[in-house]
């Protein structure tokens, strides 16, 4: 297939390039090296996709919609995985418009000249945050309400209502595809997984924010591994939960950490505007229509993060 990834220097969209190259798929990545975290970063990610094949790579903000055109004008695409955003719940608090123009206007542009061109599937990356604060229960995908509690969240669900609206006018099929606390080799530096191993690398004091907290976190492998179904699956436009299906506290994280850091300092800091208490997904639908199956366990996936780092310092 000839499938186009946006934000394909990022961190997902690295490490699922490499897997659709892998493949041999057809694959152009867009990027414009947003300087939300370092771009040699995510030049370096795309040096490592090259080891898994050839692929086309263009350079645009697809914000501007002559160059989203552009884009679209260089062939004709069978797929568009639109993982290009603005990340962050913090950012969001204090930069609300600018989620507004990356994670909606861009959003719009890419659906835009994605029914112009006749794309026939698109895939869209929303996120957990679109669940707003529903502590301590699965989440199932018909639970989103749209009372959200950051800017970010915000801009995921209404994007997300854009998505349906653009398949509406032009027809084709459309995947949603709510992520649940992604981590990995490469992970964005200001998340908790990757900022905790780097930080305690170097025998420097972690900070944690609040109480009581938990994420389902889902390693990078999965991620793809959802990503993949959803694209090799035949099934009507659908919304799919994909994460690992089990909420971790906090406690039972810094417990992996301990096990590799056993003399780590933390530092307890106050709860943070936007933050939600806790995120928990609900896989069922993903696990009967896609055959979907969560496979790193937190344990498992600590042991690779913490090797990693390792072996990016040695």
């Amino acid at each position: 297939m000839r499938i186009l990834v946006t934000g394909g220097a990022g961190f997902i969209g690295s490490h699922l390039c490499s897997r659709l190259l892998r493949e041999n798929h057809e694959v152009t990545i867009v990027d414009n090296f947003d300087p939300y975290y370092d771009p040699g970063r995510k030049k370096k990610q795309l040096e490592l996709v090259k080891r898994a094949g050839n692929f086309q790579f263009i350079q645009a903000d697809l914000m501007d919609k002559q160059a989203c055109r552009k884009v679209f004008q260089t062939k004709r695409f069978d797929v568009v995985i639109h993982l290009a955003a603005l990340p962050g719940v913090a950012y969001s608090v204090k930069e609300p418009l600018a989620y507004v123009h990356y994670d909606i206007e861009m959003t719009i542009n890419v659906l835009k000249c994605a029914g112009e061109t006749g794309v026939s599937h698109v895939i869209f990356s929303s996120s957990s945050s679109v669940y707003g604060n529903k502590a301590d229960k699965p989440l199932a995908e018909d639970m989103v309400d749209g009372k959200v509690v950051s800017p970010y969240a915000a801009s995921k669900y209404g994007a997300e209502s854009f998505c349906h609206s653009f398949q509406h006018l032009y027809g084709f099929q459309l995947s949603i595809l709510r992520f649940f606390t992604v981590y990995g080799p490469w992970a964005r530096p200001d998340m908790a997984i990757p900022k905790f191993a780097e930080r305690l690398s170097k025998g420097l004091p972690i900070e944690i924010y609040g109480s009581g907290t938990s994420r389902d976190y889902t390693y990078i492998d999965d991620i793809v591994d959802g990503v993949h179904a959803v694209l090799n699956t035949n099934h009507e436009n659908e919304t799919f939960n994909i994460g690992y299906g089990e909420p971790i506290s906090m406690e039972r994280l810094l417990d992996n950490f301990r096990k590799f850091y056993p003399d780590m300092e933390v530092i307890q800091k106050p709860w943070r505007t936007g933050d939600v208490v806790s995120t928990w997904a609900d896989i069922a639908k993903a696990e009967t229509r896609l055959g979907y199956k969560s496979k790193v366990s937190i344990k498992d996936g600590i042991e690779k993060v913490v090797r990693w780092i390792g072996s990016c310092s040695d």
